[in-house]
């Protein structure tokens, strides 16, 4: 739970830093990957070779999925959708991380069907008046990256706990590998070479989220999936959100004031009402899982 807790406030800030200073800046297939990358660099020197190759294979397909693909979604929505935003419609991976634990354990319980539909009208509820194309974009490739991610972890735990007692620093470069090969494969075939960072301080932001955020966050984070049950898993999923508008806040405070959006008070309403409705449908949703496994 404390490797949860901690990587929350480290992975707080990345959601502004790659609003203000990555999207927009540069290409963001070069982002995904170059971040990626980086933390592969980082568990390089901890590789063990002699560990089962079909244990490879699963991790680099974990890690392709988790972070590879999770980020070429991520990185887009970014283009469509504010800092804010981007953070809040996060709040739909718990349910990924519990359907796909159901999938494995062969099970269907469609009430789940329920909170996941209310959730998502919580959603259109901020947006209410001004939804368009770019919001639609942005909100469907931010679920995509939601479904990675929390497959990916789900994925991971259930690879851990069958593997059982095994380093994870030894094997966790498999898994930035994978997911390296899939950026770098992106880049390549639909990144513009051209739009490389050009500031210093943008570079200086993605060797932070390579070798920070994404080396020791995802190794933290999925190190602490595999000591806690499914449910804190996902609830912890969420802890993030109110994290990371907070940050967002923080910074531009301190950097950005120019930035900083007033909103009307039916605006301020509606987000309210919005957002009460999506964590009214993650409570019942707990309520509902917590019935079925009496």
């Amino acid at each position: 739970m404390a490797y949860l807790i901690f990587v929350t406030f480290l992975w707080a800030f990345s959601f502004p830093l790659i609003g203000y200073f990555i999207s927009g800046q540069m290409d963001s297939f070069f982002a995904a990957f170059f971040r990626v990358f980086l933390a592969f660099l980082v568990f390089l020197p901890f590789l063990n070779f002699r560990v089962p190759n079909a244990l490879k294979f699963k991790l680099m397909g974990v890690g392709a999925l988790q972070i590879g693909i999770m980020y070429l979604f991520y990185y887009h929505s970014f283009l469509y959708l504010s800092v804010s935003e981007v953070a809040l419609f996060t709040i739909f991976t718990p349910f990924y991380v519990s359907l796909v634990y159901d999938i494995f354990a062969r099970r269907f319980r469609p009430l789940y069907l329920i909170s996941i539909s209310l959730c998502v009208f919580g959603a259109f509820i901020i947006k209410f008046g001004t939804i368009n194309s770019h919001f639609i974009i942005g909100f469907l490739l931010i679920q995509m990256a939601n479904l990675a991610f929390g497959t990916g972890q789900s994925l991971y735990k259930i690879i851990i706990e069958r593997q059982g007692e095994l380093a994870q620093q030894s094997i966790f470069g498999y898994f930035h590998l994978g997911a390296t090969l899939i950026t770098a494969l992106a880049f390549f075939t639909l990144g513009d070479t051209q739009n490389l960072p050009k500031s210093a301080s943008s570079w200086a932001v993605l060797f932070y989220l390579g070798i920070v955020a994404s080396g020791l966050g995802y190794f933290l984070w999925n190190k602490g999936a595999v000591l806690v049950d499914s449910g804190i898993l996902a609830i912890m999923n969420n802890a993030l959100i109110p994290a990371a508008i907070l940050a967002n806040s923080i910074l531009i405070a301190l950097f950005f004031p120019e930035k900083s959006v007033h909103f009307s008070q039916s605006e301020i309403v509606r987000i309210l009402i919005g957002t009460l409705i999506m964590f009214f449908s993650l409570w019942l949703h707990y309520k509902i899982i917590k019935h079925y496994e009496r």
